[in-house]
């Protein structure tokens, strides 16, 4: 069991009936207490037909965890570091969520257990791999004789930061880079016409590294475009929210049959109105994946925003009076689900480093739910 104590409200309340893909979205990264909610959420969310968990993690990686938690070999330490990017393995609530996961599956028969994926793309902020490694999977997997490391070179001119940062170190635009997208163009052809020679499972294995490494080569495109720092750091944004809301129709496509999914991420990728994000005086806005999906399916995706009273986390204090956070606070001494959105204005007291998205009217613009939380301390485990 993933639940806390405080919960005294029925999240079937805020999840309408025709939602097949719910967004809970976390207004930071670095509170553990939404994971710990999110936890609670998911297991309360299985009784209402949920039968899988997507988080904002490498979608290729992911797959490790998911062999895990159906019962494959292997530890959870090993799981936690290998099946987690952006290094969110080593946190507390991840891990007892994997853990639980694979608890819960070892009784059920397969139709019945919850699987778990990852729906971002395999990028750090400032560094994204070689696609050389994703497009050979597929390439073995059909069987071809391709020299893909020839083609595409050392991986690590691909993953060095100035690969991302620096467009005339870029090798995106490159004759070999070009030659590569129509070989994975091709590549994916080959896929779908000997769909019927192999297992399910292992083509949609095979899928999924080869439109990761469509992916990647699309990035590292972008990246090679001569753009001043903003615009071409907004571009690069762009580009990724894209693959999450490419991977997150891939996802509903493999569980339509089985139930409906959760998806944890940021509030920036889940909200259903353009995403601003203000950096070094800069900024920046584009169509996050939640606003995509959302402009594709209507009411088939609900998004539950977040927010935050106080954090030691994060050295964050009490919210100023007159803010959302505050007229939040007033309603929850821990934490809590509302349908009534808060007034006020956006609180000033947060700095870069916390690492905080204060609540704003373009978050709260089409939201279907608020959660707030009013002390991040209370729900520690």
């Amino acid at each position: 069991m993933l639940r806390l104590r405080h919960m005294s409200q029925d999240i079937g309340d805020f999840v309408p009936p025709s939602c097949e893909l719910l967004g809970l979205g976390e207004p930071t990264h670095g509170e553990p207490a939404f994971g710990w909610v999110r936890n609670d959420l998911f297991d309360r969310l299985t009784g209402l037909g949920f039968r899988s968990i997507a988080l904002e993690i490498d979608r290729v990686a992911a797959l490790a965890v998911d062999d895990y938690v159906q019962g494959g070999p292997g530890s959870l330490d090993d799981v936690m570091r290998d099946g987690f990017s952006h290094g969110w393995g080593g946190f507390a609530p991840n891990r007892a969520l994997v853990a639980w996961l694979r608890e819960h599956n070892a009784t059920r028969p397969p139709e019945d257990r919850l699987t778990f994926h990852g729906f971002d793309a395999p990028t750090e902020n400032t560094t994204a791999p070689s696609p050389r490694a994703y497009l050979e999977h597929a390439r073995d997997h059909l069987g071809l004789d391709l020299d893909l490391a020839g083609l595409l070179g050392d991986d690590e001119r691909w993953h060095h930061t100035d690969a991302i940062m620096d467009p005339a170190r870029s090798p995106g635009a490159t004759p070999e880079a070009e030659k590569a997208r129509v070989i994975a163009d091709d590549l994916l052809a080959r896929l779908h016409e000997r769909a019927p020679e192999s297992p399910r499972a292992a083509w949609s294995r095979a899928k999924t590294h080869l439109t990761a490494g469509i992916a990647l080569l699309r990035y590292h495109r972008q990246a090679a475009i001569p753009l001043d720092q903003g615009a071409r750091i907004r571009l690069l944004l762009a580009t990724r929210d894209a693959i999450m809301a490419e991977n997150l129709f891939a996802i509903r496509d493999a569980e339509t049959r089985r139930g409906r999914t959760l998806v944890f991420s940021h509030n920036l990728h889940l909200k259903k109105t353009p995403s601003t994000w203000e950096m070094r005086g800069t900024s920046m806005t584009w169509h996050g994946a939640g606003e995509i999906v959302a402009s594709l399916w209507g009411d088939r995706y609900a998004f539950i925003a977040s927010s935050l009273g106080r954090s030691a986390a994060l050295g964050l204090g009490d919210p100023p009076a007159g803010t959302y956070e505050d007229d939040l606070g007033g309603r929850f001494a821990t934490w809590g689900l509302t349908t009534t959105m808060p007034s006020g204005l956006t609180r000033t007291d947060t700095t870069p480093p916390m690492g905080y998205f204060p609540l704003a009217a373009d978050t709260l613009d089409g939201a279907d739910a608020l959660l707030h939380v009013a002390d991040g301390t209370s729900l520690r485990r």
